[in-house]
């Protein structure tokens, strides 16, 4: 996808202690700085790796053609007037389905925010504008998954008014491109 002025247009902008924070549609050129983000932590920096970039971009190329999936960052523009850094990152997808009435939900994934920004509602302000879109989408619920290695995740998602009502289950496959 063209990045257009509406892709690049702030989906919701507030102040945290070090500047300004800026939800945007992610680009193609803000995938280092995402993958950064995901491998911040003992379970990422076992999985990802940013010295092939290739298959993040086959994804990102599908996730940005899909208009049932957005991915998004948030931008920092510090106080001091110096370039804006990506220091949040997610994932939203829609799903249609033919449970609770064939209706619609929304998958939450991949919700990071840099470990200097925590704790300023930076993480809570995504989330709601998540449930926000999911809403305009019609959607009928937003769901999630954690690992259960997060408890600090687990917490965050609780205060945000999620419940662990069910037992994910999950099956790992090949990796991609090893057959």
């Amino acid at each position: 996808m063209t990045s257009t002025s509406a892709d690049q247009a702030a989906l919701l902008t507030f102040g945290v202690d070090a500047g300004t924070f800026r939800l945007r549609r992610a680009h193609r050129a803000d995938l280092p700085a995402i993958l950064r983000l995901l491998a911040d932590d003992q379970l990422g920096s076992a999985r990802e790796d940013a010295a092939d970039l290739a298959p993040y971009e086959r994804a990102f190329a599908a996730i940005d053609a899909d208009p049932a999936h957005l991915l998004l960052v948030g931008d920092l523009a510090p106080s001091d007037g110096s370039e804006p850094r990506v220091v949040a990152t997610f994932q939203l997808s829609f799903l249609p389905g033919l449970s609770r009435r064939g209706s619609w939900r929304a998958q939450l994934e991949a919700v990071r925010v840099a470990g200097e920004l925590r704790g300023q509602g930076v993480g809570a302000a995504m989330v709601d504008w998540a449930l926000g879109e999911a809403r305009r989408r019609d959607c009928s619920l937003v769901q999630l998954t954690t690992d259960k290695s997060r408890t600090a995740a687990r917490r965050f998602y609780e205060r945000l008014g999620f419940s662990a009502s069910h037992e994910g289950m999950k099956l790992l496959l090949e990796e991609p491109g090893a057959r």
